[in-house]
């Protein structure tokens, strides 16, 4: 089977768009895309019509580079007021032999949030953080082992209803399916998980345009999240009040001039610019990069703080990721915080380098996972959108089996 996946981010300040094959256990984009959204405010959707359009354009992008329908996806939901719990359950193992299977632990997961979740909240996930099997703990995956009584202990996270539907609404408005959705957290993580995350306790913070997320992961496990109403556009308005200028050409000087930290900009490097009184400018970029530090920094000390005050365990490893980690400049600025342990996220990725793309290169990888470990396969497309994908875009490169090999080259708008 085919597992091709799309998924899709919904921001405040853009829409990320990225199709891609798991293959041999590698991602491979076949085709992404960042676009500006509107109807969007600080992660929720304010304006369905004006989100549609976005979302639309979005989509229709990606579909235009692969020359394929786009039917379904994966989506991002806001996680403002979620809920955190500690669940259990129990069920018989009901496969032949008691050999524990996947649908086992599918079932077991069902046990344990049945009935525990409130009217007016839908369920995220339940992460199990341990199994049973006739009273043995500590069990991680139970896949394959003998039993008749199966367990699970896990972390149920649930959000307000509206946080999903408005998002379901809006894709089933557009025309595509809602196969699985999931928090940006979740998918950073995803993104970024190596064996010393997996065995640790670890925060990730992604800087959004109108919101900053921060999140707590305990082997892997998500354990709380908060959103807080700071992110990058305060940067733009910080300059703009500072030069009279409109929000889009302070926007053009962070992300084309300004460097997140003073210490390596020029003072006699200037842009000339027009303010919104008619006057004409020349700004240096040490005092640009001056301000953009200065709420860099704020932001991240908030951050750092929200991290503390959502578990008592220390910290490992702090993640910092979202569109506001590209600013040049950035990862030599988290040396002013004297501590290891905090780092700028490193997209690797071929066709989805930038840090935007964290959650949604994430979900995909996190939805695979999910599979594999409930013994399931999944593909978003049939066999004749797979041979319409490769007719249409016939190139071979290389001798693997990959569609890497097989689309015409890479398809990116980044």
């Amino acid at each position: 089977m085919r597992k091709i996946y799309t998924s899709i981010d919904i921001g405040s300040d853009t829409i990320k768009v990225v199709t891609a094959e798991i293959y041999h256990n590698r991602c491979n984009v076949l085709a992404s895309t960042s676009l500006s959204s509107e109807g969007i405010k600080n992660g929720l959707i304010v304006d369905a019509a004006k989100a549609i359009i976005s979302i639309k354009e979005a989509i229709s992008s990606i579909e235009k580079m692969l020359g394929i329908k786009i039917t379904k996806v994966f989506a991002s939901v806001p996680s403002n007021n979620s809920e955190f719990s500690l669940v259990d359950g129990y069920v018989d193992v009901e496969s032949e032999n008691n050999i524990v299977t996947g649908n086992d632990i599918i079932k077991c997961l069902q046990a344990c949030v049945y009935d525990k979740i409130e009217d007016d909240r839908e369920l995220i996930v339940a992460n199990p953080i341990e199994f049973s099997l006739d009273g043995e703990t500590g069990i991680r995956d139970p896949k394959g082992l003998t039993g008749e009584k199966l367990g699970v202990k896990a972390i149920m996270i649930t959000t307000p209803k509206k946080n999903v539907y408005s998002v379901i609404s809006i894709m089933e408005a557009v025309g595509v399916e809602v196969v699985d959705i999931t928090f940006n957290s979740i998918g950073d993580y995803y993104e970024f998980r190596n064996k010393e995350l997996d065995s640790t306790v670890s925060g990730i913070i992604n800087i959004g345009a109108e919101t900053t997320t921060v999140a707590v992961f305990n082997k892997g496990i998500l354990m709380n999240t908060k959103v807080i109403n700071i992110g990058s556009k305060n940067i733009d308005k910080d300059i703009t009040y500072v030069y009279k200028l409109n929000l889009r050409d302070s926007k053009k000087l962070k992300e084309n001039f300004a460097i997140a930290h003073k210490r390596f900009s020029q003072v006699n490097e200037t842009f000339d610019i027009i303010n919104n009184v008619g006057e004409r400018m020349k700004i240096n970029q040490y005092e640009v990069s001056e301000i953009c530090m200065d709420r860099i920094v704020e932001i991240i000390k908030i951050a750092k703080n929200e991290i503390k005050d959502l578990t008592n365990k220390e910290i490992s490893y702090i993640i910092i990721t979202g569109g506001a980690s590209e600013i040049s400049g950035f990862n030599t600025l988290l040396n002013e915080f004297g501590s290891r342990n905090i780092s700028i996220a490193n997209m690797n990725t071929i066709g989805v380098r930038k840090n935007r793309f964290s959650s949604a290169l994430g979900m995909i990888k996190y939805f695979n996972k999910k599979l594999e470990f409930r013994g399931r396969e999944y593909s978003m497309l049939n066999d004749e959108q797979v041979d319409e994908l490769v007719s249409t875009k016939k190139k071979s490169n290389g001798s693997n089996d990959s569609f890497v090999g097989k689309v015409f080259g890479y398809f990116f708008d980044n």
